[in-house]
């Protein structure tokens, strides 16, 4: 699939105010999966200086640099052009090594995949009780068959957790999402990598675009990506019960949340400021 994709952040602020550096990461990335053929930023007002980086998992990150001078808007718009690939997303083998969990990885991959697997997904010190009993219980109902475990939990989660619109804030807890049997897609999606984690599958978090179905508005979204040994990253999307293919467009994937937000800064000056926050999504979609 071939997308055309235009996507508008406006924040409103009821006084003057600076702004700090800002990081943005909504340049579509480029690997197996999808290519991104164009891409263009509008900002106003326009940075002081526009810096592009790759971050430590691969990346694109700008940051943006801003002067003194007070302002009441803060507006970026993107237009991205993107096709994608994965028709099929179960087209792989595992490793004979790989069919049960958990998964005995050799020592060279195990150090690359620790950020991915020994951290909390939900930033937490530890590993939340709640997802370490859900991972449990999953596993001796799918007799720890990895591929298995992971459409299960997809399902467990979508049929548990009624999926609710929260724009801002950070994601819950996974005891909470599963106790209040609804969250957002980040939400979902924090749950979804923790429980994965805490049966030792590499997983990390992943903000991107989805095409969305007729009647339906596109959307900024998130989903999980998890490392099958033989298959390499695998999307998995909680919220749609999907396995990720080709309607689903990746920005950036990160082991924490935090470093995948398509927008982060604070303000230099009027710290404290309310600021409404007003979003503009739109996905043209060719074969």
């Amino acid at each position: 699939m071939r997308y055309w994709i235009r996507h508008t952040t406006t924040y409103r602020y009821d006084r003057p105010v600076t702004l700090a550096p800002h990081w943005v990461r909504l340049r579509p990335r480029s690997d197996v999966t999808q290519i991104l053929h164009n891409f263009s930023l509008t900002v106003e007002p326009v940075p002081e200086r526009v810096a592009e980086n790759l971050d430590l998992e691969g990346n694109s990150v700008l940051k943006l640099t801003f002067g003194d001078e007070p302002l009441e808007q803060f507006q970026l718009t993107t237009i991205s052009e993107v096709e994608t690939f994965r028709t099929n997303p179960f087209d792989f083998l595992l490793e004979p090594w790989a069919s049960r969990l958990p998964i005995d990885y050799p020592i060279s991959l195990y150090r690359q995949l620790q950020p991915y697997l020994a951290t909390s997904a939900a930033g937490l010190p530890a590993l939340d009780p709640i997802a370490l009993q859900l991972a449990n219980d999953l596993w001796l109902q799918t007799d720890g068959n990895p591929v298995t475990f992971l459409w299960q939990l997809n399902q467990q989660i979508h049929a548990n957790c009624r999926h609710i619109i929260r724009e801002t804030g950070e994601p819950f807890p996974p005891s909470v999402t599963w106790g209040k049997e609804a969250g957002s897609c980040r939400d979902l999606t924090v749950l979804f990598t923790e429980v994965c984690r805490a049966v030792g599958l590499a997983a990390r978090f992943v903000s991107g675009y989805q095409e969305a179905d007729a009647g339906n508005d596109p959307e900024l979204h998130a989903w999980a990506e998890v490392y099958l040994p033989g298959a390499g990253w695998r999307g998995y999307d909680p919220t749609q019960n999907l396995a990720v293919g080709d309607r689903y467009i990746a920005l950036v994937a990160s082991s924490s949340y935090r470093d995948a937000a398509p927008l982060s800064g604070t303000l230099k000056t009027g710290i404290g400021a309310s600021s409404e926050l007003h979003t503009t999504l739109e996905i043209e979609a060719q074969e």
